[in-house]
């Protein structure tokens, strides 16, 4: 049975601690430091194995800016010996906006984009977090995180990019959804766009003019300038997030060239003081299916990080997030209509505790009704595919219509997989999820 708690006012969660509940824990950590660590401080990982608190959530604990349960204070108290009053915490106030959203539902957010720092509802993959929160900490790392699309790999990037925030770390976070199409055209543009916006997110001078050679060239002006200027000037280790990198691969020149930077790069990190500073996360949706020499790709060295489907486990934790009461027929019952998808369950979850449709009314409903709370995303994602060329769409049409997976051409079947539409069994491929079965059965059918 579904528990729809939009029916009832929900209580207020979350508590942050006060200062005098901040200066207590902060005195017995620092005890527990020369009593069980010889006097050294304790790293983030260090607490986490202490507290059994995942490091996402000590920073949060620690900060005093963002709400965390109380029972997650009482367990960071008790392992240290200590016990959680009242005046340790208190319940942030809200604004009258807020208050009056709480009687529907209080803290729902749209599943929409990258997950928010502070939001409850981001649901950590262990022990991939823990994984990328120690690789970025090390001198010269290289981390690739891989996943179809709305999959959070931006949400996850996110994090790492915090933790080396939190870390001492410089950090910059660049998407390659924010350049314009004509610079993938030019090298030298493309370059110097990078090399400006790296100085406008450290909020510095661009001097980008200043440090451009055309006898040099693009690449090695691109290189001076971020040693000669951005690494010798920072005094910490610098973190750099590059989200959306397979847009790239729709223009190979440029994206040999760039790449071949990177992993260039990641190889001085071994021998140079200087480059052991910068820390790269490049995250991608699609397989690399450009040809690039494998000496000079960053694709085949440092951390790779595959981001996998929900599993039932992690479907029980999320409904649970949601206040929802789902019985185990129910759970399979919707991990068979879109699988694991974090994006596509996190949507149905998010309307049912709305109250704008039950479970059952998702399973059964029409996938080409308006009323479909999919409608919006089926469509865009048919418009992606008749955006990128028809080869693609009658490649999908063979994979929704097979009775067992089926091999295709491989640059069709990862840019399927790239949008999530399709799942690798070895080298064939079969579709990911009923939903999108269902929809692009009926699609292909009204065509004939």
């Amino acid at each position: 049975m579904i528990e729809n708690n939009h029916k009832k006012p929900k209580r207020r969660r979350g508590v942050i601690l006060t200062e005098i509940g901040l200066e207590k824990l902060h005195k017995a950590k620092v005890e527990a430091e020369y009593a069980e660590n010889q006097g050294k401080r304790y790293t983030l990982e260090d607490l986490s194995e202490k507290t059994g608190l995942a490091i996402n959530t000590l920073m949060k604990v620690f900060a005093c800016e963002s709400k965390v349960d109380k029972q997650t204070l009482k367990h960071c108290f008790k392992a240290f010996q200590l016990k959680l009053c009242d005046d340790d915490f208190f319940y942030p106030q809200i604004s009258p906006v807020e208050e009056s959203s709480l009687t529907l539902s209080p803290e729902l957010e749209l599943p929409e984009g990258q997950v928010p720092l502070n939001s409850q509802f981001y649901l950590e993959r262990s022990p991939i977090e823990e994984e990328c929160y120690k690789a970025i900490l090390q001198p010269g790392a290289l981390i690739r995180l891989k996943a179809p699309r709305r999959m959070g790999k931006s949400s996850l990037l996110a994090r790492i990019i915090e933790h080396g925030s939190q870390n001492n770390c410089a950090a910059v976070f660049l998407s390659f959804q924010l350049a314009d199409t004509r610079l993938f055209q030019d090298l030298d543009k493309f370059l110097q766009w990078f090399c400006a916006n790296i100085s406008l997110n450290l909020n510095i001078e661009n001097k980008v003019v200043d440090y451009w050679d055309d006898l040099f060239g693009s690449k090695i002006s691109c290189k001076i300038y971020l040693e000669e200027y951005i690494l010798s000037s920072l005094e910490t280790p610098f973190v750099l997030g590059l989200d959306d990198v397979d847009l790239l691969f729709q223009y190979p020149d440029l994206a040999d060239n760039f790449f071949g930077l990177l992993r260039a790069w990641h190889e001085e990190g071994k021998n140079k003081e200087v480059w052991k500073k910068l820390r790269l996360i490049v995250a991608h949706s699609a397989e690399v299916y450009i040809p690039l020499n494998v000496n000079h790709s960053p694709f085949n060295v440092g951390i790779p990080i595959n981001l996998p489907m929900f599993t039932h486990q992690q479907v029980q934790n999320l409904t649970k997030i949601y206040n929802l009461d789902f019985s185990p027929e129910q759970e399979e019952k919707l991990m068979y209509l879109v699988g694991g998808n974090p994006y596509l369950l996190k949507l149905a979850l998010y309307n049912i505790s709305l109250g704008k449709v039950t479970l059952d009314e998702l399973l059964l409903a029409d996938t080409h009704a308006v009323s479909n709370i999919y409608l919006d995303h089926l469509q865009r994602q048919l418009w992606n595919l008749q955006k990128q060329n028809s080869g693609l769409l009658n490649a999908l049409e063979k994979v929704v219509f097979a009775p067992k997976p089926i091999e295709l051409d491989l640059v069709e079947s990862i840019r399927l997989q790239s949008l999530g539409l399709v799942n690798f069994q070895g080298n064939e491929v079969v579709i990911s999820c009923s939903l999108y079965q269902q929809y692009f059965q009926q699609y292909f059918c009204s065509q004939d």
